[in-house]
């Protein structure tokens, strides 16, 4: 089995050339990457400026609009907060302001509940932003969006953070608006009668009409000496009681901070009650609070307005000149142009050797295994041509030596096989009579059949990885001693002497039945390949890693089969663990063996972590060395000695 010949293409064909592993000098994607950097920036460059100058305005204009249509919406809620006590009738003027802006307008309360949304029927849930649009609250306005403080409607109470249009219990009855309108209109005719002034009357938020004098510097003014305006400035019953009830808050507040009471006026206006008058800076906060507090249940709570969707997507290049897109679509076919030409000759470079590997394939899958596709460059196509060549000379070789083992396998089993027929034959046409001697012979012959058809099962599940092993304790000396036992009667008719060395216990984490079969491989092997005379000693050691952090991890077992046989040549020693291999390249049978036995040795070592290694001198005998570790190595998913679990 040591000397098996193993097939001439595996021993004498060349070594195939490994892929290379540095980075190739011209790389393809460097060079693509280069190209479409380069057809990007040119793009992107003009594009860009063409953009910038045709849109600019049109983007600053669509900005404004933007702001516009936000304070729009923004004061429109914030009116009717300020005329409402709640918000459940506000979806109508939600959905109204939607329409007019193309945007989805949604209003949530403080603690995140809904209170409306113009979307709600659609298939779009709102995402709500970190950030609301605007807070509409009458009782603290912001100034930036709110279109209602003007000069015509400030009361001058100091209150500006207070919506004009939040009036609560100031709101005036239709009876009282009405006669109040009637003398203003007279207050206005006696202006423009008597005076020339082109008065007008306005009417304020709470129903109360004013008499608007605009100045010579355009500023309007209220009311005028010359016609008598009392009957406007007098609080109605109603209005009085509302003024009070708000006296009694600031009074209250400046109570609260030392200060003397102050009598107040339906315009928000102030006096001291005592010669000690409380600051400005005192009264105001006051006055603001104390309206507020007073002005809580007419008006509807804070909320959060969001307002987003398709109107927030710009719209510039809609709306360009058609200079501006003729310009645009001149530039967009250049550079289409440009990058077409550009793409059509980086293709063309990398289609054509593409070509050559496509056609080199299918007459590969023809049957033509010594195809090949000449190599240029060191790029990753050059790459991939030499990685090509490598598997189609792979592929040449591997199919040289599966013929070979055919014939192998074919001759292996043909000798027994025809022993048995020949005699079988005989026996059927009465040349030979059963008896004892031929049912022996004829049942040895069955049992190197048996013997071959084993060899060969067990080394295809070991290299396949479907090798059951079952690790337990083994004790290394007793299994030498018994295998040696078990050999003593062939190693007997061959006139060899078997013995064992020992140097103390040697103990192994190993299937007990697969290393009993690799000694025994070994010690077969051994015998048959020794002269009468000659000796084969089986010896165990230990072997310990004295640089590890722990012996006993990577202690290893090691077992040596030497004996005194011819030996091998140096030449012919790589090739002692190939299957057929014999150093004997005729293919007589003599020396027995099925040419599998060293082969499955090596694959059942490395299925236990271990190696197996051969030495010899030519004439002097051999040596084979079986090391295994004492300790069950860390086993994975597609680890060998985890395979009873995974198979």
């Amino acid at each position: 089995m040591r000397r098996a010949r193993t097939t001439a293409a595996t021993s004498t064909s060349p070594t195939i050339p490994a892929a290379s592993t540095s980075p190739p000098r011209h790389s393809l994607l460097l060079r693509l990457l280069a190209v479409s950097a380069l057809v990007s920036v040119c793009s992107i460059t003009v594009t860009a400026w063409v953009v910038v100058q045709s849109t600019a305005v049109a983007l600053s204009r669509e900005r404004g609009q933007a702001l516009a249509d936000d304070a729009r919406v923004y004061d429109t809620l914030l009116g009717y907060a300020a005329t409402h006590p709640t918000w459940s009738g506000v979806r109508p003027t939600v959905d109204r302001l939607a329409r007019s802006t193309g945007h989805r307008i949604v209003l949530l309360g403080k603690d995140g509940r809904p209170l409306a949304d113009s979307a709600v029927d659609r298939d779009h849930p709102f995402q709500r932003p970190q950030k609301a649009t605007a807070v509409v609250d009458p009782l603290a306005v912001d100034p930036e969006l709110s279109k209602n403080k003007d000069a015509d409607t400030d009361d001058g109470s100091g209150t500006e953070l207070i919506d004009s249009r939040a009036v609560g219990p100031f709101k005036l009855s239709g009876e009282d608006s009405e006669y109040l309108k009637v003398i203003a209109t007279r207050v206005a005719t006696c202006l423009r009668d008597h005076g020339g002034v082109q008065a007008h009357m306005r009417t304020m938020p709470s129903g109360r009409p004013r008499v608007v004098v605009p100045s010579p510097g355009g500023a309007p003014i209220f009311g005028d000496q010359r016609c008598p305006t009392t009957a406007l400035t007098d609080p109605t019953p109603s209005e009085a009681e509302a003024l009070k009830s708000l006296t009694t808050l600031v009074n209250a507040c400046l109570a609260r901070r030392q200060a003397d009471a102050v009598t107040l006026a339906l315009d928000g206006s102030w006096e001291a009650r005592t010669h000690n008058a409380p600051p400005a800076s005192t009264v105001t906060p006051c006055l603001t609070t104390s309206r507020s507090q007073q002005l809580a249940p007419y008006v509807a709570p804070a909320a959060l307005m969001y307002v987003s969707g398709p109107g927030r997507t710009a719209t510039t290049f809609f709306d360009l000149s058609p200079a501006n897109r003729l310009r645009i679509a001149g530039w967009a076919a250049a550079v289409l142009v440009l990058t077409v030409a550009v793409t059509t000759l980086a293709g063309i470079r990398l289609v054509k050797p593409l070509r050559t590997l496509t056609a080199a394939a299918m007459r590969m899958k023809a049957g033509e295994l010594s195809t090949r596709v000449p190599v240029r460059g060191d790029d990753e196509i050059a790459r991939l041509s030499a990685a090509f060549n490598a598997m189609s000379l792979r592929r040449e070789r591997l199919e040289s030596v599966r013929r070979d083992m055919t014939n192998d396998i074919a001759h292996e089993l043909r000798t027994p096989v025809s022993n048995i027929r020949g005699w079988l034959e005989a026996v059927e046409d009465g040349l030979a009579r059963p008896d004892a001697e031929l049912v022996t012979s004829l049942l040895g012959q069955a049992r190197q059949l048996q013997h071959i058809i084993d060899d060969l099962r067990d080394l295809s599940a070991a290299e396949a990885g479907e090798l059951r092993l079952s690790p337990e304790s083994v004790q290394v000396t007793e299994l030498l001693s018994a295998t040696a036992t078990s050999n003593q009667a062939t190693a007997a008719a061959a006139g060899v002497t078997v013995r064992t060395v020992t140097t103390g216990p040697v103990q192994v984490m190993a299937d007990p039945v697969r290393i009993r079969q690799m000694v025994s491989n070994l010690v077969s092997n051994a015998i048959r390949h020794t002269p009468a005379g000659g000796s084969v000693t089986l010896s165990a050691r230990v072997e310990a890693d004295l640089g590890g952090a722990d012996p006993d991890e990577v202690a290893t077992a090691v077992i040596d089969v030497a004996d005194t046989g011819t030996g091998i040549p140096a030449d012919d020693l790589p090739h002692v663990f190939d299957r057929f291999w014999r150093a004997d390249k005729s293919r007589n049978r003599q020396s027995g063996g099925s040419g599998l036995g060293l082969a499955i040795v090596r694959r059942l070592a490395e299925a236990h972590h271990g190696t197996v290694t051969a030495t010899s001198t030519p004439g002097a005998g051999s040596t084979f060395t079986l090391r295994l570790p004492q300790r069950r190595p860390a086993v994975g998913p597609n680890s060998p000695m985890d395979q009873a679990s995974t198979t």
